[in-house]
């Protein structure tokens, strides 16, 4: 399960982050509206944690965002607004729940488990672009035909290339999805998990455009 969180505060990130991570989820993370809805495009999400009260637009903004255009996406969101009528707005605004803080994180994971089992918005398992073929629900990578075992962080990455269907993802974003951008995490990660993927796909699958980032080089 995927889950985009949304909050501008670093430590109170980090730490839903960690905690969501140890509970098994894949978490990507956003500090402002606009980054937030950079990732709504590139990847897929099972739901969103989002906060309120972001730089740069607001998550009254990104919820707006997401409803219009006619995503069925689950959020939850997060404030420190406390009034039955601030509640009140965020829900008529698109959000499905409403966590006001300081929560407990027990309320907050429970909360998510509960949009997850609405069913809503499934994300597709499998993903083909060319002979490559990732299936997230089986944890599986076919490329030309033939099985190819990939280390979690190699089947992060080329999930994502996967999804981003040829754009270009900058090294930084890479290190969001695959390794949650820890700052004592080097860049240097990401080429070695690069040379690694190459290796055991394709030297061409994978191409590098030095200021763009990676893309996949569909056959």
């Amino acid at each position: 399960m995927r889950i985009l969180l949304v909050e501008d505060n670093a430590d109170l990130s980090a730490a839903i982050t960690a905690s969501l991570a140890r509970d098994g989820y894949t978490v990507t993370t956003a500090y402002d509206g606009v980054q937030a809805l950079d990732r709504l495009v590139e990847f897929d999400f099972d739901v969103v944690i989002l906060d309120r009260d972001l730089p740069r637009m607001s998550g009254d903004g990104v919820c707006r965002e997401i409803r219009s255009s006619g995503q069925d996406l689950p959020v939850l969101m997060l404030t420190a607004l406390t009034s039955v009528r601030d509640r009140v707005a965020g829900l008529d605004l698109g959000a499905d729940d409403y966590l006001t803080k300081p929560f407990a994180y027990e309320e907050l994971a429970a909360r998510v488990r509960a949009l997850r089992r609405r069913g809503m918005a499934p994300v597709a398992d499998e993903i083909t672009i060319g002979e490559l073929t990732v299936d997230r629900a089986r944890n599986s990578v076919i490329y030309d035909g033939r099985r190819v075992r990939l280390s979690p962080k190699e089947f992060a990455v080329i999930e994502a290339l996967a999804r981003a269907e040829g754009r270009h993802l900058t090294v930084e974003r890479l290190l969001d999805v695959a390794w949650d951008a820890p700052e004592d995490i080097s860049r240097s990660v990401v080429k070695v998990t690069m040379h690694s993927l190459r290796k055991k796909l394709a030297p061409e699958l994978i191409v590098h455009d030095p200021g763009y980032g990676y893309r996949l080089e569909a056959s």
